[in-house]
């Protein structure tokens, strides 16, 4: 069964990158390939990856134009966005401008990422309107010895998670949470105010 997982490193204080969309902060760390939260590992087991707009623009301008995933990539924009050149073997970016809700188009990246799981690479408001329908499964972090202050808030929403597995890679604390669903808090709230307003009829 598919899983939508929402890999992604991020600082101490919870943010994937900073004001100006700058990720020197965490192109600086030492990370030991092959060690905890691998990207080739963890790749290998994705058939569909899924993206905002200014996470495409910021990987298509590092890379320069030349696109370094295979997979289905997913962008949901309502904007006119330049395409790859290629994939970094020569072939054609299999790139698909999408806009519509994720409601609208889960089904169908569910579909493309076939037998494996569906990547949310990022920002944090994607991977929280999928945990808003339910649909997201995991989250793995890499979490950065670094504090920002402010920047792109890794995922906005109110949440309970469940700690699946921790390791250290170089200077990263790598953790993979399930998803347990809406903030406990917030839902007793829901609860006692419908209570309340039953009462008051």
């Amino acid at each position: 069964m598919t899983r939508t997982i929402f890999y992604t490193a991020t600082t101490l204080d919870g943010y994937i990158a900073d004001d100006d969309d700058s990720l020197d902060w965490l192109m600086r760390q030492p990370q030991e390939a092959g060690g905890a939260g691998d990207y080739e590992a963890f790749i290998s087991g994705i058939g569909a990856i899924v993206m905002g707009a200014t996470t495409y623009e910021w990987v298509l301008e590092h890379d320069q134009g030349v696109w370094s995933y295979e997979l289905p990539t997913f962008v949901l924009t309502h904007r006119n966005l330049p395409s790859p050149r290629s994939t970094t073997n020569g072939e054609p970016a299999d790139v698909r401008f999408r806009q519509g809700s994720i409601a609208e188009l889960g089904q169908e990246m569910r579909e493309a990422a076939g037998a494996n799981d569906l990547w949310v690479v990022g920002g944090g408001d994607l991977a929280g309107q999928f945990a808003d329908l339910g649909q997201l499964d995991e989250i793995v972090t890499s979490i950065a010895p670094v504090v920002l202050g402010a920047g792109r808030p890794l995922l906005p929403r109110r949440l309970d998670l469940e700690l699946m597995d921790v390791e250290r890679n170089g200077a990263f604390i790598v953790a993979r949470h399930r998803i347990a669903g809406p903030l406990l808090e917030d839902r007793e709230g829901s609860s006692l105010s419908s209570a309340r307003r039953a009462a008051e009829v």
